[in-house]
């Protein structure tokens, strides 16, 4: 296969990498990524520390040029689910930045500090396309984390179908804060900017004010989780300078959960941008994706990009002809962005795949025009009350436009009458004056339906999320 970073072959003085103080031109990458790649060529597999650093985009990038899989390391890992990756990946070394603190979990592995100063020669990539790049360990939620193995081939397949269905360019410069273990930070945020030739710019740690500040010093486009978006639409009521640095982004991505229809209309009555959703995990890297400059649509995370097949599945296995925007089924998925397998895993690989087609575990509908609306989990998400299958993100967006709600949460719990009852989990604008769980369900049913609404409401005063602001919704149910 062709390169994963064309523009390392023949390195330039254009800016492409900035992480806090640091920043790297392409000649600047090239050298050190090349340097490191000389030192661990030939490793089995190198762990990376991975801190929001530049040091951690060098190391990825010198794994890469070496053909070395890399599996990149949650700084805030627990110590059993450090030791559980560290067993089930056996890498050879790990990289990391020079003051970088380890646990003590780490102290058998070798360490190769990342020098973002050292000068190596070119280093062509030869790894084939099958190769592994990346080892990413799942979450972890039903069992110990899987080492989900993804190839060159997928990599390069799923970051060229997003630059095709944004007109992703070396002209571009992406500005972001999100973490660099998982596959929305790492490979889109970093590997995509470096792929296409252009320029990344990670905050370290996210501020609005960060993000104004870079997005109004050039950026074009900003990527960011939901709990970001709906921080800068808060801030937007009394900052015009914000409000100027967002509109004059080319694009505005969220992704990793679902963004409030709520947060979508107060970010475009402030800037006059659309904020474009796409849907992905670890497995299958990136699936669907709004196509910029459309019609609006809040809720929806768009049709399949180019390369990858979708369909719905009902849970008799027969594939859902409707686009009807209600018939609701698991999302199953096929192309050149799937990944290899889990590690050290065949039984879970093959429990995870249909055939070719990969299941996801994540149930939707289809518009009219083949969009997807994501409607939640399987396992989590998806509510059987009174016969009907209901998905909790549509109640959930419910929830949210209604004045009184902050945050919402939707679960399902036994009930000897319906199957299963709907629970709203809410955390009100005003604690002293919530809205009364009548008034919410009363509100759901005129927006939804009746057999939407929820029974029982609980109010918190925050949700529990994951690093990337997913909400933990077996902490909700844990714990009631």
């Amino acid at each position: 296969m062709s390169a994963l970073f064309p523009a390392l072959a023949a390195p330039s003085a254009r800016p492409a990498l900035r992480c806090g103080p640091d920043a790297l031109t392409y000649e600047e990458l090239a050298r050190a990524a090349g340097a490191l790649a000389v030192r661990i060529g030939g490793a089995g597999r190198v762990a990376v520390w991975a801190t929001p650093t530049a040091h951690t985009a060098v190391a990825v990038v010198g794994a890469l040029l070496a053909g070395v899989p890399a599996v990149p390391l949650n700084p805030r890992t627990g110590e059993r689910e450090l030791a559980h990756i560290l067993d089930d990946s056996r890498p050879t070394a790990v990289l990391t930045g020079a003051g970088d603190v380890l646990p003590a979990g780490l102290d058998g592995l070798p360490r190769t500090v990342v020098d973002l100063t050292a000068s190596g020669p070119p280093v062509a990539e030869t790894a084939g396309a099958e190769s592994p790049a990346l080892i990413v360990y799942t979450s972890g939620t039903t069992g110990p984390p899987k080492g989900v193995l993804l190839s060159r081939r997928a990599v390069a397949a799923s970051l060229d179908a997003l630059a095709e269905a944004w007109s992703w360019t070396a002209d571009d410069i992406l500005v972001h804060a999100l973490p660099l273990f998982h596959v929305h930070g790492l490979i889109l945020g970093i590997l995509g900017p470096l792929r296409r030739g252009g320029a990344v710019r990670h905050l370290g740690a996210f501020s609005v004010e960060g993000v104004a500040r870079e997005l109004g010093d050039g950026g074009t486009m900003l990527f960011g989780v939901p709990t970001m978006y709906h921080r800068l639409a808060d801030a937007l009521a009394g900052d015009t300078g914000l409000a100027g640095a967002l509109a004059g982004a080319r694009l505005l991505v969220s992704g990793s959960a679902a963004l409030p229809v709520h947060d979508h209309e107060r970010i475009a009555a402030a800037t006059g941008r659309t904020v474009v959703e796409r849907y992905g995990m670890t497995e299958t890297l990136m699936n669907t994706s709004v196509v910029p400059g459309g019609e609006p649509r809040p809720g929806t995370v768009g049709p399949p990009l180019a390369g990858v097949d979708l369909r719905l599945v009902d849970e008799d296995g027969s594939v859902l002809k409707e686009l009807d925007g209600e018939t609701v089924g698991e999302v199953q998925v096929r192309g050149p962005n799937l990944f290899s397998g889990y590690l050290n895993r065949p039984d879970a690989t093959a429990a995870a795949f249909d055939g070719d087609w990969f299941r996801t575990g994540d149930m939707a509908v289809r518009e009219a025009d083949g969009a997807v609306r994501l409607v939640g989990r399987k396992a989590t998400d998806l509510i059987k009350s009174g016969g009907y299958k209901i998905g909790a993100g549509e109640i959930e967006n419910a929830l949210l436009d209604h004045p009184g709600v902050r945050e919402a949460a939707v679960t399902g719990e036994p009930d000897p009458d319906l199957g299963e009852r709907i629970v709203a989990w809410v955390v009100p604008e005003d604690k002293d004056r919530p809205p009364t769980a009548e008034e919410l369900a009363d509100h759901v049913a005129r927006l939804l339906a009746p057999h939407k609404r929820p029974r029982v409401v609980r109010r918190l005063d925050a949700l529990p999320r994951n690093d990337m602001g997913k909400i933990l919704k077996k902490a909700l149910t844990a714990g009631s």
